[in-house]
């Protein structure tokens, strides 16, 4: 198994024969205004470009979009995605726009969802603190993780858009993964709080799931994001952790073997 981090919560995953792309975010930097009411919002989207190019990128099997926020689904990820690429949603509303935007093949991950010989069950996650969600639930919506399994391959637990949480807890007891890959950029609301990990968030991932390692993703990409790679590395060091944590740069490649 092989995790390229792309950019923000972009990665490519190889896994058992089959190459993922994982929620594309494809426009040149600063293509998009930065989203209105979060830290930083002057800045903007994305705020680095892309290391691979465009044509390696879509040369895949299949794209798996955990939720359709413009930083994990955008509009050059809606115009540039072949059309008949399978993709795998979190739900049924979500199926239902991409179908409505042409995709032909579209697919809900759902419970037990296969392509190939990999099996992909959904998560639970929360997009934001009990006070983000009081305030704006209805604005983050519904997100989810996916957990890919293979009998020859580490599981991994792909955690998405979700602040730790009983979901996340749950998903790791009942999946034991072998990799767990954390959106930890630590984006902010500005008076509401973060509305996915922190490096807090990630050390309790690390104590609830001792067997794990974890790869650092969602950093340095987006405005509002505001925990740099070079601030978790310090928190890693000083935790004791940096031996388990992964924080690639973008168009690194981690590569794990099955007794990973």
């Amino acid at each position: 198994m092989q995790v390229q981090q792309i950019r923000n919560a972009t990665l490519v995953i190889e896994y058992a024969g089959k190459r993922l792309l994982v929620d594309p975010l494809l426009a040149a930097q600063g293509a998009y205004p930065g989203f209105a009411g979060t830290a930083n919002s002057h800045l903007a989207n994305p705020l680095v470009g892309l290391p691979v190019p465009l044509s390696e990128l879509l040369d895949v099997d299949a794209v798996v979009v955990t939720h359709l926020h413009a930083d994990h689904w955008d509009d050059a990820a809606r115009r540039l995605v072949p059309r008949g690429l399978p993709i795998f949603a979190q739900n049924l509303r979500d199926a239902a726009l991409l179908r409505a935007d042409g995709f032909e093949d579209v697919r809900v991950f759902g419970d037990g969802a296969v392509f190939g010989d990999i099996v992909l069950h959904r998560t639970g996650g929360q997009h934001g603190s009990d006070q983000v969600m009081a305030a704006i639930g209805e604005r983050m919506g519904e997100v989810s993780g996916v957990v890919f399994s293979h009998p020859d391959e580490p599981t991994l637990y792909l955690a998405g858009d979700t602040v730790w949480n009983r979901h996340v807890e749950d998903s790791l007891a009942a999946h034991r993964p072998d990799v767990v890959v954390l959106n930890c950029g630590d984006a902010q609301v500005p008076g509401l709080g973060a509305i996915i990990m922190d490096q807090h968030d990630l050390a309790k991932v690390a104590q609830a799931a001792p067997q794990a390692t974890i790869v650092a993703s969602h950093l340095e990409a987006v405005n509002h994001c505001v925990l740099s790679r070079a601030a978790l590395r310090d928190f890693l060091d000083a935790q004791g952790l940096r031996a388990r944590v992964l924080v690639p740069e973008d168009g690194e490649v981690c590569a794990f073997s099955a007794a990973a």
